[in-house]
């Protein structure tokens, strides 16, 4: 097959989909590996490295997008992308195709098939494709020092001449991938960390990592089978947000990381709650893209509420692009390699990972949680 791999178009996108270094293995796959010319400069990947490991550089997209039979993508295709793709070619990326259902359309109807990265199932064989929990993984840490760089304190305990320095305290709403490794970070710049999350399966993990577990009431169903956080009753909603503001008074950077999958991102925090934190505290809301877990929180911005403020954090990965480059590449080849072993140009749509990732195909959309949330939501 024919890969291609064109220039991130969206602002601010840094990362590329393939690093230099995975393209000689696709070729070994017998597989021919086309770069638009850019492509990696904002990952500090030239073309010649490309050319090096034994890429063929398109002069531009459309190029690119006429000749290659599946194209790989870290942002989901605007309309503009979506047209450039081949009748009956191929696309893998992130999708967001409960969000873009014009793009999803658009596919079925010039009988793309497409494959997306946050559909790729939370099971064990499929953790090496996994590039949401990769890209969680940069996310978490960065989180952190964001939040560092901005609050008027440092992170560690300090005794010195000029007297001891307590630590500052850091609560992280989530465990999960993102959570966790913000745990992780804050407590290796020396923070006294706390962390909630609704799972219980995931208590030990936070103590593991030196962190108090808050402890509250919780419901036995909180997660889906494919380990993703359920969207939980109003009720149980309301003695979270409790359980975390009476802890608000002692806390100087709250970290939030909890999202439901394909739903709006909870409220763990109201504007109320804002009150209760220490004057010049941060709120750092991992999920401000998907509505925040903040009641205040804008997508994109750093606003102060009642001297404390509340960053919307959008795309941390885009921010250290190598690495994260090099992880997303990693998954994205990982998954194309599962679905077109060498010498296959057909999916083996039995494959519980090639059926749970797969979005469009033969002019239908195939995927059931797709086209359950469709007939749920009346999605148009």
């Amino acid at each position: 097959m024919r890969i291609g791999i064109p220039k991130e178009i969206t602002s601010n996108e840094t990362r590329v989909a393939v690093v230099p270094s995975l393209v000689s293995g696709l070729i070994r796959q017998q597989h021919e590996v086309m770069v638009e010319r850019g492509a990696g400069i904002s990952s500090s990947f030239d073309d010649e490295q490309y050319v090096q490991a034994g890429a063929r550089i398109a002069d531009d997209a459309r190029s690119l997008y006429q000749q290659a039979d599946i194209v790989f993508k870290v942002q989901p295709p605007g309309t503009e992308e979506a047209e450039l793709l081949r009748e009956s070619s191929t696309y893998m990326g992130f999708l967001a195709p409960l969000a873009r259902m014009d793009i999803v359309k658009r596919f079925t109807t010039r009988r793309i098939t497409s494959f997306s990265m946050e559909y790729v199932p939370r099971i064990t064989r499929a953790q090496t494709m996994d590039a949401l929990s990769s890209m969680s993984t940069i996310a978490g840490y960065k989180a952190v020092l964001l939040a560092a760089s901005h609050i008027g304190k440092i992170f560690p305990l300090m005794m010195t001449a000029a007297g001891t320095i307590p630590p500052t305290t850091v609560l992280v709403l989530g465990a999960g991938v993102a959570g966790l490794q913000a745990i992780a970070t804050a407590k290796r710049l020396g923070a006294k960390v706390e962390a909630f999350d609704p799972r219980p399966a995931v208590r030990e993990q936070v103590k593991s990592l030196g962190a108090t577990f808050i402890e509250m009431e919780m419901p036995e169903d909180v997660e889906t089978a494919g380990g993703y956080a359920k969207e939980l009753s109003p009720e149980f909603l309301r003695k979270e947000q409790e359980a975390i503001g009476a802890r608000f008074p002692k806390v100087d950077v709250v970290i939030s990381t909890a999202q439901v999958f394909g739903k709006r991102a909870p409220i763990l925090i109201t504007a109320d709650m804002v009150k209760l934190l220490r004057r010049d505290s941060v709120i750092l809301d991992l999920a401000a893209e998907q509505g925040g877990n903040c009641e205040l929180t804008e997508a994109g911005k750093t606003v102060v509420k009642n001297a404390v403020a509340i960053i919307g954090a959008v795309n941390l990965p885009a921010t250290v692009p190598v690495h994260a480059s090099q992880m997303y590449a990693k998954n994205i080849t990982n998954l194309f390699s599962h679905i077109y072993p060498k010498g296959s140009s057909t999916p083996n749509f039995e494959d519980e990972i090639t059926k749970g990732s797969c979005i469009t195909h033969n002019g239908e959309i195939v995927n059931e949680h797709i086209k359950k949330a469709i007939q749920q939501e009346g999605i148009k």
